[in-house]
């Protein structure tokens, strides 16, 4: 036993940081659309308007809601290893076609590929964290994990300008350079991903009761709907959706127009400076993923749902006095302002989405779990990308600053569930609720 202590011991660190590379190297590829606008709104030979491009981003953001929903499905059933495999590699090649062929057809067939694949990465990669932590463990785990989405956020942009403006001269480069970097993690999540402890000789983190052979053939006939049916009969689970999908808008609101809106209230500060402002935000974001899974761990015992009530509270807060803010011209108020809801977003952001969808879904439909609240949180997304384009900012802050409340107003009631408390079972499985314990030596 002391010496599977020891490997379970490496296989986590290798699990995590595979796991951690590949979701950032995602955004790579999800990003290089955002550069390559800024040299084809000057390419004479391929003419694409504002309002073009914003089609071009609803076509992927509504292809990567769905693909949130099914994708998670599908690594319950097959296993993280192939669905998030597939999705680097397909990533990949639809950045590269979009680098060399330029057209409008093309570009929008390639979106709505791109959505799909991107989404295969969050609940695969969910569930395969889970299946190598235990649940006390995972609070903590999954909120330092899930720096992995804004480091991606902050270095895919300048990585793929360098290529595109500075190295290569053409925002072709763009696409070509993000899908190099995706190629690769590819061969190496290839190399080094493993699905679970028991794919290398170890025994699982969380056993599951053994079932007979008469059992073990029933489960294997089990419909792929099966978790997804479950999970639509588990309260917990939907109160999450609800809550991320209230919360997600922000987030996007402030990724995809956070430079406009500097801009249009603070003209003083420039392009450059309207543009380099909100990056604050996703600063912000590695940390308060990593504080608030210390706190649901440390501070509130494995529940998940104090720490994201007080979270978004203080957000609540935040994004109400944000057009304030700006209507004073000071850049220190507006960048601190915007770090403190970086914190107060990112966290709950990640602990909704992540450690309490993977807790509450079970380890048998963690990934589906995972896949449904994402989805809910993507759906909520495209409205992050539209509201500000039909709406003056103050309207829509004030909107954000309510969703937000009513988020932490529907995770109140949930403020004592545990994980295992709230879990579905197989039929022939014994109760195990709030009977999970960690490999011990």
């Amino acid at each position: 036993m002391n010496k599977h202590i020891g490997t379970i011991k490496r296989w986590r660190v290798q699990i995590f940081a595979i796991t951690w590379l590949a979701y950032a190297a995602f955004y790579f590829t999800r990003k290089a659309f955002s550069v390559a606008k800024l040299g084809i709104a000057e390419d004479p030979t391929f003419m694409l308007d504002k309002m073009a491009m914003a089609n071009l981003d609803a076509i992927y953001l509504t292809a990567y809601a769905v693909g949130q929903f099914t994708w998670g499905i599908l690594a319950d059933r097959f296993g993280p290893r192939v669905v998030v495999l597939g999705g680097l590699l397909i990533s990949a090649g639809a950045a590269l076609v979009m680098g060399n062929f330029a057209t409008l057809p093309i570009f929008a067939t390639c979106m709505l590929i791109q959505g799909l694949a991107q989404s295969t990465g969050w609940s695969g990669l969910c569930k395969n964290l889970g299946s190598f932590f235990p649940s006390e463990q995972r609070g903590r785990v999954l909120g330092l994990w899930s720096s992995c989405y804004a480091f991606g956020g902050l270095v895919a942009s300048p990585f793929a300008g360098w290529w595109a403006y500075t190295l290569i001269g053409t925002w072709h480069a763009a696409f070509v350079s993000s899908a190099a970097v995706v190629g690769l993690v590819a061969v190496l999540f290839f190399i080094f991903q493993r699905n679970k402890p028991e794919d290398v000789g170890l025994p699982a983190v969380e056993p599951e009761p053994e079932l007979t052979a008469e059992e073990a053939l029933a489960q294997s006939k089990i419909s792929i709907w099966v978790p997804l049916k479950e999970i639509l009969r588990n309260r917990t689970v939907l109160v999450l959706g609800l809550a991320y999908f209230m919360l997600k808008p922000a987030r996007y609101a402030i990724l995809l127009w956070g430079p406009v809106i500097v801009f249009e209230q603070m003209p003083s500060v420039g392009k450059v400076g309207a543009a380099i402002i909100p990056t604050s935000f996703e600063l912000a974001g590695l940390l308060g993923p990593i504080m608030i899974g210390l706190a649901s761990d440390k501070l509130f015992g494995a529940r998940r749902m104090p720490a994201c009530v007080l979270s978004l509270l203080a957000l609540t807060v935040t994004l109400a006095l944000f057009m304030g803010a700006l209507h004073t011209g000071s850049v220190v108020l507006v960048v601190a302002l915007l770090f403190v809801m970086g914190l107060t977003l990112y966290g709950p952001d990640s602990m909704i989405s992540g450690a309490a969808a993977i807790d509450f879904g079970t380890a048998k439909a963690g990934a589906t779990a995972a896949g449904f609240v994402n989805g809910c949180g993507s759906v909520g997304a495209v409205l992050g990308g539209l509201l500000p384009g039909y709406f003056d900012s103050v309207t829509v802050f004030i909107v954000f600053a309510g969703c937000a409340m009513f988020s932490a107003l529907v995770l109140i009631p949930h403020w004592n569930s545990r994980p295992g408390g709230l879990k579905t079972k197989h039929p022939c499985a014994p109760d195990r609720a709030m009977n999970i314990k960690p490999l011990r030596t």
